[in-house]
């Protein structure tokens, strides 16, 4: 029998949204048939997967829906956990059920599942003292400052465009399904976990958990999670088919492999990697190897089974 080869691969939230024409529950459902297209061809070639993906986009419809409804029909609001829970739940069925067509058309009969999962932070994070990552709706001043004193909310000021919520973006300390998620992988199935980065979750003591208003960057738990489980391969699909220097200037230049010091080096220089885009994928890929990670690859959906192959995207290795 063929040795098992396992691979977490990190989607965007916004690779289920192509554009601010194609938001609508149908258009993620279409984009997420072509992502999970490209997965099967991963499948079909003999990799077991662990699959994260992106929230943001999501997590905010529902955020605005509960605004709307709370605004309209007094209705209670949605906690920013449950958000979280209720988009991996979503996203999940998307991801799964156009995961499970494509295999049975290629007469495939392995499972999927997706697992609701909370991903532990440490409660003293810095993070939480410096809240930066603006979710929810616009407010005028009024509002804002309501909920700041009633709430207890962080608001900011946001460009001249209203307030704005902010929340801390804490790092990824534990994976609180990972026994689930190992036994699920070990019997073949494939597995949707850590979505948007997972639930964040602070331990009260004793292992009593409690939700907290926080997003966790999603390649930082998907990174996590492939140290957890011993990945062969951590693959993160984004918007561009390999990673460049200089991205957008005249003087770009496209990667075709970088090492673990390279990748550092570069991160440390600060002007290759935009802050909200690639320089956190760059980070979640140094932070796998430097924990004992195999191998990483960046590119998007359509080129992962040519990246595979070593035919394109960006291979970081130790």
């Amino acid at each position: 029998m063929a040795e098992r080869k396992v691979a977490v691969v990190a989607i965007g939230g916004n690779s289920l949204i192509k554009d601010k024409q194609h938001q609508t529950v149908e258009d993620q459902y279409l984009a997420a048939k072509e992502t999970t297209y490209h997965i099967a061809d991963m499948i079909e070639a003999g990799w077991d997967v662990a699959i994260g993906h992106g929230n943001g986009p999501q997590v905010g419809f529902i955020l605005r829906r509960s605004e709307i409804a709370h605004k309209v029909e007094g209705m209670h609001e949605i906690p920013l956990d449950v958000c979280g829970a209720d988009s991996q739940g979503a996203i999940g069925y998307a991801l799964q059920q156009t995961l499970q067509t494509e295999l049975y058309k290629r007469g495939i009969h392995k499972p999927i599942a997706t697992v609701i999962t909370q991903v532990m932070v440490d409660k003293n994070d810095p993070a939480f003292a410096n809240p930066s990552k603006p979710i929810g709706g616009f407010m005028d001043e009024a509002e804002a400052k309501t909920r700041e004193a009633d709430m207890g909310w962080s608001v900011v000021e946001d460009a001249g465009r209203g307030w704005r919520r902010v929340v801390a973006s804490p790092l990824p300390k534990e994976v609180v399904e990972l026994k689930s998620v190992k036994t699920l992988i070990s019997n073949g199935v494939v597995v949707i976990t850590v979505g948007g980065g997972g639930i964040p979750v602070i331990d009260m003591g004793e292992r009593e958990f409690r939700g907290v208003a926080a997003v966790i960057d999603k390649d930082f738990a998907s990174g996590l999670l492939a140290n957890l489980i011993d990945a062969d391969l951590f693959l993160i699909s984004t918007a561009v088919e390999k990673v460049a220097l200089n991205y957008g200037k005249p003087n770009q230049k496209w990667l075709d492999h970088m090492t673990l010091s390279e990748a550092k080096g570069y991160l440390q220089e600060g002007i290759h990697f935009a802050k909200g885009s690639m320089a956190p994928k760059i980070q979640a890929i140094v932070w796998f190897l430097e924990a004992g990670g195999k191998q990483a690859i960046i590119t998007n959906p359509e080129n992962i089974g040519k990246a595979l192959r070593g035919e394109t995207g960006t291979w970081i290795v130790p």
